[in-house]
């Protein structure tokens, strides 16, 4: 069975809820702690919260932790990294993934369901979803603008639509540069993503179209 680590650095919250859904998709999670080692794991997920405070930028500090080297030979060796909301901020900082995501259009803390539309579902992700698929989800973030000055190198995985999955100005919640809620490398074994899916792992919790990027990232760590 994979083995994952769910990473915890100081500010980290959604870690216990990371485990739980990588466990229903079929996976073997660890909460590991900033500090430790990604030794005999097989793929890491950069859970959400807000690390650090958010001091100096989103994922600034996190970033630049010793284990994040760890994480860049695991993403080298095509393992799959997943950043969720403040884990997609740490990928960019980190210079895992391009660009940066800037405070949301208006500048205040957005916390609702959105639609996506499955942009790009050959990856280490998205796997279980159809190209066009419209899902839900919901958001949690003040800094999701997502910017780039080029997309050599990206792959644009999810965007902010209607649920007809229509990609319009009126459906972007936070200014995101071509609606964009999701972007890979161009190996497409690192995601990151604002809308987090596992608060949409469980039909309790209003949706479980977040779990199939958690089971397509075990059946991808199993190759």
């Amino acid at each position: 069975m994979p083995r994952f680590a769910v990473i915890v650095f100081p500010g980290t919250n959604c870690d216990f809820e990371t485990v739980s859904a990588i466990k229903k998709a079929g996976g073997n999670a660890e909460r590991v702690w900033y500090k430790q080692s990604l030794k005999d794991f097989d793929g890491a997920v950069l859970p959400g919260g807000f690390s650090y405070a958010d001091y100096l930028r989103a994922g600034a500090i996190s970033a630049r932790a010793e284990i994040m080297e760890e994480v860049k030979a695991l993403a080298s060796d095509g393992k799959p990294v997943l950043g969720i909301c403040n884990g997609f901020q740490i990928l960019t900082e980190a210079g895992l993934l391009p660009g940066a995501l800037r405070p949301n259009r208006i500048p205040r803390f957005l916390c609702r369901w959105v639609y996506l539309k499955v942009s790009d579902a050959q990856t280490a992700f998205t796997q279980f979803y159809k190209d066009g698929e419209v899902i839900r989800m919901p958001i949690a973030h003040a800094e999701g603008n997502y910017y780039t000055e080029s997309l050599d190198g990206i792959r644009i995985t999810f965007q902010y639509s209607d649920e007809r999955g229509n990609v319009t100005e009126k459906a972007n919640p936070n200014g995101s540069l071509l609606n964009i809620a999701g972007i890979s490398n161009e190996k497409g074994n690192v995601l990151g993503m604002m809308p987090h899916p596992e608060r949409a792992s469980d039909k309790w919790l209003g949706s479980e179209d977040g779990l199939k990027v958690f089971r397509s990232m075990v059946e991808w760590a199993r190759r």
